[in-house]
């Protein structure tokens, strides 16, 4: 059919001998067709998209349960691991406020003994550092370098001879390590109960995080 020739009138003749249940079928499919298309885009569309959006949260949250799953088990071994250190070092060292209580501390034990503690003075805390580290001016010192801190205690005790060994003894079965470095006794002059003065510097340890 040649369509530059084809007239209007050929257009409207052609159109009327088709069958109109055949017009409306395909009207109706394709008004079908339409009403599919705007329900899915304006209804179905986004709920899927909704639905797949909390799916894909649903995944997230699922791994990052499982990663936290994964860090508790790794921190209960490390946990687990440092348990017996750290039993070691907190029954041995001081922590700083242990340190500030020394007076207290010790008094109890004198004071038990029939002794009096006349005097006691602590030092400047002095670094021991981990094997392989350099001695290093204060101020290069890092808290990674040291081992443990050792506490000088100056001390003065008044009391009889025999309540000052007692009260070694009790000292020396404290789980916290302290230690007499120096000591000197001298018996009171003229006095008849033979009490004596006990001078000396006593040393105890602490953590390196507390004292640094």
């Amino acid at each position: 059919m040649d369509l530059k020739n084809i007239q209007i009138s050929d257009l409207k003749e052609k159109l009327q001998s088709i069958d109109k249940k055949t017009l409306i079928k395909f009207g109706i499919g394709f008004g079908s067709i339409i009403l599919f298309l705007i329900i899915y885009y304006s209804i179905l569309n986004p709920m899927v998209k909704k639905r797949e959006a909390i799916y894909q949260d649903k995944i997230l949250k699922e791994q990052e349960t499982e990663q936290f799953q994964n860090d508790i088990i790794s921190m209960k071994k490390k946990i687990k691991k440092l348990t017996p250190e750290f039993k070691k070092v907190s029954t041995l060292f001081h922590s700083k406020a242990e340190v500030e209580d020394l007076y207290n501390s010790l008094s109890r034990f004198a004071a038990a003994n029939g002794l009096v503690i006349s005097k006691i003075e602590k030092k400047e805390p002095k670094p021991v550092f981990k094997k392989g580290k350099a001695k290093q001016s204060k101020d290069k010192i890092k808290v990674g370098m040291i081992s443990y801190y050792k506490i000088p205690v100056d001390y003065e005790i008044k009391g009889n001879f025999l309540g000052y060994i007692k009260f070694k003894r009790a000292v020396s079965k404290s789980k916290k390590s302290l230690n007499f470095d120096k000591e000197t006794i001298s018996v009171v002059q003229n006095d008849s109960t033979g009490a004596i003065i006990a001078k000396g510097e006593l040393t105890i340890v602490g953590l390196p995080n507390e004292f640094f």
